[in-house]
């Protein structure tokens, strides 16, 4: 049987992304902590650019027609990161509670720069 934690449902919007803020904060000072977590919003973000566009490369409609999911040049053509296999979010989810998700992330932003060396030429 589910609780339904009314006082949760009552809170703002900002106080329950603090509180979730500070869960998966820890001990990481807070300076440190945006980079982190700036890194994340920006893979979440390219990941979902990717996958929209994957699918709609996977069902090669109209101008997808004939297109390969695969090919980096069709993300490069519609200004798409193109995300490695094992860089995508959901890649990434399933293994959320491996106890190398931390190691799994870095080598998913490694990967994103090796297929997007326009990356690299940001300051």
């Amino acid at each position: 049987m589910v609780k339904n934690d009314n006082k949760t449902q009552e809170e703002p919007l900002e106080t329950q992304l603090w509180k979730a803020a500070d869960k998966l904060r820890k001990n990481i000072d807070a300076a440190e902590y945006k980079h982190i977590v700036l890194g994340l919003i920006f893979l979440k973000y390219i990941s979902d650019a990717f996958e929209g566009l994957y699918q709609r490369l996977q069902e090669g409609e109209g101008d997808y027609a004939g297109a390969d999911p695969e090919d980096m040049d069709e993300y490069k053509a519609e200004n798409v990161f193109f995300v490695p296999a094992t860089a995508r979010w959901s890649y990434l989810q399933a293994r959320a509670r491996q106890p190398e998700i931390g190691k799994d992330v870095d080598n998913a932003m490694d990967a994103i720069e090796k297929e997007n060396l326009y990356l690299s030429l940001i300051p």
